[in-house]
């Protein structure tokens, strides 16, 4: 069954075909048994992939293809990572659908390009961070925000190479939802240090992300 309505795909294979510039591959897992959400994820991924050239799909077990899920740094599914020239750490966790299938678009855009929008002043800032970030960023596919949220987390990580960004959708990861007391959304978690919420600008990300690495380098954090 189709997860892509027909009267869209015509719109988005335009997209796809103006924007993509270099391949894309997207490597999802999903078991035998298939969660709630794998099935439509990966058809999802599938139906992208057979609307242009550039992008590929692979589809993995989980379970089978442990080794190179642990590779990914992949713990759960349904999972989505998705490859340009290199790994710029963005990943996918539950099914990126309602507002966040257009925020999956433009990362695919922006990861055919090896490159983003952000301002030349964040790009010099994110040039100094020089430790490993990782940034959750809790969504629902309901919340018109949670994009936003997700599209900066995902540039920074495009831009700078010790940052991994992961879209995580609360309602598929409740237990994720409620280790973070993620009361609205998007919430935001950077390190497991550091979490605020919000759609906020590219700028206050940074701050936060500095905030995160100091705080870690405090001994109550080691």
């Amino acid at each position: 069954m189709a997860v892509i309505q027909d009267k869209d795909k015509k719109n988005i294979k335009k997209k796809l075909d103006e924007g993509l510039e270099g391949d894309v591959k997207l490597i999802m897992f999903t078991q035998e048994n298939e969660c709630q959400f794998c099935a439509d994820t990966r058809v999802m991924v599938e139906e992208l992939a057979g609307m242009s050239p550039k992008i590929e799909a692979e589809i993995h077990d989980f379970v089978k293809d442990e080794k190179l899920a642990k590779s990914y740094g992949v713990k759960k599914i349904p999972a989505i990572v998705m490859l340009g020239e290199k790994d710029y750490g963005i990943r996918f966790y539950g099914i990126p659908s309602g507002y966040e299938f257009k925020s999956f678009q433009e990362d695919l855009v922006d990861v055919s390009r090896g490159g983003t929008d952000l301002s030349d002043d964040i790009k010099e800032k994110l040039a100094m961070i020089k430790k490993p970030v990782h940034i959750q960023v809790l969504v629902t596919s309901t919340c018109p925000y949670c994009s936003m949220a997700v599209r900066t987390a995902h540039k920074l990580a495009i831009e700078n190479e010790h940052i991994k960004a992961d879209m995580v959708e609360m309602v598929e990861f409740p237990h994720l939802a409620q280790k973070y007391m993620a009361m609205s959304v998007p919430k935001i978690v950077i390190n497991e240090i550091v979490d605020f919420v919000g759609a906020q600008p590219p700028e206050h990300f940074v701050e936060e992300i500095i905030r995160a690495l100091r705080a870690s380098d405090n001994p109550m954090y080691s």
